[in-house]
Order: C-alpha cells, then sequence, then structure tokens
C-alpha cells in the first residue's frame, strides 16, 4: 500500500496577532512562550492527524505503544513538509497550498513561499514501509 495523503493544519492567526502586541510592548518572554505554544501546537495537530491516516488505512496498529518509539519514528511511514531536506523547494508549497484550497482554513503563502499563519504546518505523507526521514 503506497498512499499519499495531503494535510494543512494550522492554530490560526490569532496567536500571531498577540504574539506582534506581546513584542511590540517588550513582553519577549511571553512572546517566545506563545510562539513556542503555537508552532509546537500546529505540529502536534499535524502529528495527530498522521495518526488518525493510519488508523484509518489499518496500519496503527503496527505504531508502537512505547512513546519513546514513537518520537523515534518506529511507525509505517512519514510526513514530509515543504522547506525540509527532504522537500527543500519551497516553491512547491504553492502547488500544495493550491490542491488542499488552504485558504478555507486561513492559510496563505508569502511572497517567500512561507505558510501565512507560521503557526501552520502543510504536508504530503507517505505510508510506504520504507518511508523514513533519515536512513542512516
Amino acid at each position: 500500500m503506497d498512499v499519499v495523503a495531503f494535510t494543512a493544519v494550522t492554530v490560526g492567526h490569532k496567536v500571531s496577532v498577540v504574539e506582534r502586541q506581546w513584542f511590540a510592548e517588550n513582553r519577549y518572554s511571553d512572546y517566545l512562550y506563545l510562539h513556542g505554544l503555537g508552532v509546537e501546537s500546529a505540529e502536534a495537530l499535524a502529528e495527530y492527524i498522521h495518526r488518525q491516516v493510519r488508523a484509518e488505512l489499518g496500519i496503527g496498529i503496527e505504531d508502537p505503544r512505547e512513546i519513546e518509539k514513537l518520537f523515534h519514528q518506529h511507525y509505517r511511514g512519514s510526513r514530509y513538509s515543504f522547506g525540509y531536506p527532504a522537500c527543500p523547494n519551497l516553491e512547491d508549497q504553492e502547488k500544495l497550498v493550491k490542491l488542499l484550497g488552504t485558504e478555507r482554513v486561513g492559510i496563505t503563502l508569502s511572497e517567500g513561499y512561507q505558510l501565512e499563519p507560521e503557526q501552520s504546518t502543510t504536508a504530503l505523507v507517505v505510508h510506504h514501509p520504507q518511508a523514513k526521514y533519515f536512513n542512516v
């Protein structure tokens, strides 16, 4: 089963609005904590959707029960996002954004092909048994 799924998630624009406000008010610690929470929440949501896709495909049963093994990708498939080594061309993000219609959930692209709001993630999800981030 060589299934490819596509996903787009965001925590929304409100986090960016509050971040800019706190930064302008010299509330740098608050800004950094909120930024980290927003970015990690988007990543967690993308990983949750990846897990749900594996479950719906019937391969989630292969996932380990130990959280440490999950952190080291001891499950089937990988989630690839543009701008990382496996998909380095950010320009390709435009095709995925158009395909998914991300504007429905408030995600747009900057002129530099960065997702806006920043606390957003898109990905190609591949479920081939040999799909890994790095085969070292």
